[in-house]
């Protein structure tokens, strides 16, 4: 690539799935390994830094006010990443493994973006905190495509209309979406991680 991203990958079994590990606003690719490491033992994963800066602070596109995304840089930016993990897949010797998605607000946002711009790069989704990226003029099909969104019913900055509307946006394109909520706010709790770690293990067992 001619502008990689900045990332960390570590080796998991030949035989389990890959992470694609995408953090929050402010956060850096070392933010959710030992999450990811957790919620899907033995899975490898692929964690990039997000390229856009907004004071200082890592995302991975731009928006104009809390909640308004700048549409424009979100396409580019999804498409950005979808080519990052084009090269990633033969550079580590990934080829063949299922690639899920496990992303925090601004991290979870893009990975919604991905399911509906290039639905050929994911194999499933966890998206903790996740609005509704975008409505693509054209609806991409994800048959049976296992998605879990965490929700706070206390969020203040994600109304609860909002995560709903991503799963019903979704569950309409063909993804099964399984929607979890907990009465905290925008940041994570320990029910939300044992919740996402009980989907995975059903839907990405071990061999």
């Amino acid at each position: 690539m001619s502008d990689p991203f900045l990332h960390r990958f570590v080796a998991g079994e030949a035989d389990r799935p890959v992470l694609l590990l995408l953090h929050g606003t402010g956060g850096t690719e070392d933010d959710l390994l030992e999450m990811g490491a957790a919620l899907l033992p033995g899975a490898s994963l692929l964690s990039p830094r997000g390229k856009i800066l907004e004071r200082g602070m890592p995302r991975f596109f731009r928006r104009l006010a809390e909640g308004v995304f700048d549409e424009e840089d979100l396409i580019f930016r999804t498409h950005e990443l979808a080519e990052f993990v084009a090269w990633a897949i033969p550079e580590y010797g990934l080829d063949g493994r299922p690639l899920v998605a496990l992303g925090y607000s601004n991290g979870a946002n893009i990975a919604g973006a991905l399911l509906l711009l290039r639905p050929e790069i994911l194999a499933g989704a966890v998206l903790l905190r996740a609005m509704v990226p975008l409505q693509p003029a054209e609806l991409p099909r994800l048959p049976h495509t296992p998605v879990f969104i965490a929700a706070g019913e206390r969020d203040p900055i994600i109304p609860p209309e909002n995560p709903q509307r991503l799963a019903a946006l979704l569950s309409q394109v063909g993804a099964e979406v399984s929607l979890h909520w907990t009465t905290g706010g925008h940041e994570l709790h320990s029910a939300d991680i044992a919740a996402a770690k009980a989907w995975l293990t059903i839907r990405f067992p071990a061999h």
